[in-house]
């Protein structure tokens, strides 16, 4: 399978992984994996969100490969794996679990983070047999578990039914991005990133979701449009750090609380002043940081080798530095 061609590039260029593996879910739906780092190493599992792929997370694979196994698939539909039969909340649990199963030893754990849709991907997920089996921790960057819809302000108006059709027709539109142009970029900061978000930060984000195919993008926006994903969170019985920026539009950090609320071992939640919805670009060292945190408070059996076949290749380094904010814990 080629690699997409109209990704991020420089800085934000998708890192090179060690092998590359299909996993198949219990559809038959088949998963682009990526294994980054020393097969030794703690294991991190990385999902990305709606219209993204494994080079979402560059920044975080770079850095963590230095010392874990990181591993990164593409959701259904994106990226390098083809469309699934079918588009649904427990599809993306199957896809997991069969992530876990094809790169993880039994009984192996790992550090699960989701961004936005991937983030409901371990909500989807958390009462499964083999996410239980494997799940050492989870991190919740952007993302929320109902209501996505209702509670969006990608439109400037105020909240209430008007809104929230003219939003689910704006997110679910079949039209075309088309290539990404200036304007382009500027309604795409406007509506996903905060306002001090770099140009290059723009960019990759901008070159991700626009490589993303309309079809999907559309099949996906109606799975979100109808979300309802709180029992997940009930069952999320992992220790659980919560990362929202307060400027996010798509996944308003009123959703962070919530979560926070209700999670039975919420361990962390940072809000990020100034901040959109693509927090692992917009703050990588501080997302990445809080995996490794993860990592060392809480993984077990971790570093177990697994053999399986790949395609050999090469993982970055990146320096780390975290810039801490205030830590809070409170209801919606």
């Amino acid at each position: 399978m080629s690699r997409p061609t109209n990704e991020a590039h420089g800085a934000y260029a998708p890192p090179t992984p060690a092998r590359e593996l299909v996993a198949h879910s219990a559809d038959g739906a088949r998963l682009h994996v990526e294994v980054h780092g020393p097969e030794d190493a703690p294991a991190v599992v990385l999902a990305h969100g709606w219209t993204c792929s494994t080079a979402f997370w560059a920044a975080q694979i770079r850095d963590l490969a230095v010392d874990h196994r990181v591993i990164a698939y593409d959701q259904r539909g994106h990226g390098r794996s083809p469309v699934g039969a079918t588009c649904s909340t427990e599809a993306l649990a199957d896809d997991l679990e069969a992530v876990l199963a094809a790169t993880l030893a039994p009984g192996e754990q790992a550090v699960l983070a989701g961004h936005s849709m991937g983030g409901m991907t371990i909500m989807a997920a958390s009462a499964r047999p083999r996410f239980r089996e494997h799940a050492a921790a989870a991190l919740l960057c952007s993302t929320g578990s109902t209501r996505l819809v209702a509670e969006a302000r990608v439109l400037p108006m105020r909240a209430g039914p008007l809104r929230t059709r003219i939003t689910q027709a704006v997110l679910g539109s079949r039209a075309p991005l088309g290539p990404v142009t200036p304007i382009a970029k500027r309604i795409l900061k406007y509506a996903t990133m905060g306002p001090g978000s770099s140009p290059a930060m723009v960019e990759a984000c901008a070159r991700i979701v626009h490589a993303c195919p309309r079809g999907v993008r559309h099949a996906w926006s109606a799975v979100l449009s109808s979300l309802d994903l709180d029992s997940g969170v009930r069952e999320l019985r992992v220790p659980t750090a919560v990362i929202a920026g307060t400027v996010d539009r798509l996944t308003p950090v009123v959703h962070a609380r919530a979560l926070v609320a209700v999670l039975p071992n919420c361990v962390g939640s940072t809000e990020l002043p100034g901040l959109g919805h693509m927090t692992p670009v917009e703050a990588p060292e501080l997302v990445t940081a809080r995996i490794r945190e993860l990592v060392t408070t809480y993984a077990r059996n971790a570093g177990t080798p697994v053999a399986a076949e790949g395609v050999a290749g090469t993982a970055g380094t990146a320096g780390v530095a975290i810039a801490e904010v205030a830590e809070m814990k409170e209801g919606a």
